[in-house]
């Protein structure tokens, strides 16, 4: 690992643990001997399988678009956010396979969603079951209602 002080090409690890889905090492260089932390976070290859058939690389950044839309002005902090990303990308990457089809992505998010609130659930809802009128609309708002969110 290359100090970021010095560019030199040495350095040792000092200490090392788990931190939030990554592993945090703290490092010395051996020529400087200052200190630098860096993480390092396991990359699987997984692909989406789209409704067309197409197949794209999963992207967190498309994740956390939806998600982000679902609960644009709702009282929500980007941390929560952020750690509810998290936990449907750790569900996500625990299938089976190098494939996952956008339904069982889009069934993950929405079962996540549910959970924490209603209306954000309902937003993504609208996209994702892609209601063709009001009264499919209503209907999943009263099943929503009847689940007690």
């Amino acid at each position: 690992m290359r100090c970021p002080y010095c560019l030199f090409g040495e350095s040792f690890v000092v200490d090392s643990r788990e931190s939030n889905g990554s592993i945090r090492r703290r490092r010395e260089c051996q020529k400087c001997s200052k200190r630098f932390t860096t993480y390092e976070k396991m990359v699987f290859d997984l692909f989406v399988v789209k409704k067309d058939g197409r197949s794209e690389p999963f992207d967190r950044k498309k994740l956390h678009g939806g998600v982000l839309r679902a609960f644009e002005k709702r009282p929500i902090s980007e941390e929560e956010i952020n750690s509810l990303v998290d936990a449907i990308e750790s569900r996500i990457r625990q299938h089976k396979g190098r494939e996952i089809s956008t339904k069982i992505i889009g069934d993950i998010v929405m079962r996540q969603l549910k959970k924490m609130d209603g209306v954000a659930y309902m937003r993504f809802a609208s996209v994702y079951k892609d209601f063709t009128d009001v009264h499919a609309f209503t209907q999943e708002i009263n099943a929503l209602e009847k689940r007690g969110k």
